[in-house]
């Protein structure tokens, strides 16, 4: 009880001390400036390099067919793009992707509703965000899957997602999808 006494005080004290100086005509000191802020962490270019994506979309195969809806947020103070996927059949899964400086990478986490674990890597070629990654196929053997998008001049963006089972010899295409803004 004693230490709160004293603390009060104080407290009346100063702001008596205040009153004083404000009753004498002369201005309260300021109060003390906010440490400076750090720079962001994510602000170099090469983490503005997938932002193309970000956006609210309507997802078609290229016959015109719905494949889903995708919407594409940047979190985690513009460090991560986060992607919410929900197919027309029902199906749904997520994305987390980031730049990582150290190894000058872009990295893609993806998880979904049916178990799928996609863990991909990759950069910008010629215009195209590429990442690749290894996986299973249907019967659990091992694939490389490869997933590439690119702006259009028409600010769409084209997702092509292709599946190797010899290594990168050959490739099949799994998923061609063209994302416009709602």
């Amino acid at each position: 009880m004693t230490n709160l006494r004293v603390l009060l005080a104080l407290a009346a004290a100063s702001l008596l001390g205040a009153l004083g100086a404000m009753a004498a005509g002369d201005t309260p000191p300021a109060p003390p400036s906010p440490p400076p802020r750090p720079p962001k962490a994510c602000a170099t270019p090469e983490f503005r390099q997938f932002d193309f994506w970000l956006g609210d979309w309507n997802v078609v195969d290229p016959k015109g067919s719905v494949a889903g809806t995708n919407l594409i947020t940047l979190e985690m103070d513009g460090c991560v793009l986060h992607e919410h996927w929900t197919g027309s059949k029902g199906g749904h899964g997520e994305s987390f992707n980031i730049y990582d400086g150290a190894t000058k990478r872009w990295h893609q986490t993806w998880v979904d509703g049916f178990g799928t674990l996609l863990l991909l890597d990759g950069g910008l070629v010629d215009g195209r965000m590429v990442l690749s990654g290894p996986g299973q196929g249907p019967k659990g053997e091992p694939i490389t899957n490869r997933i590439a998008w690119e702006k259009l001049a028409d600010s769409r963006v084209r997702q092509t997602w292709d599946v190797s089972s010899d290594g990168g010899k050959t490739w099949t295409n799994s998923f061609d999808g063209y994302y416009a803004k709602k």
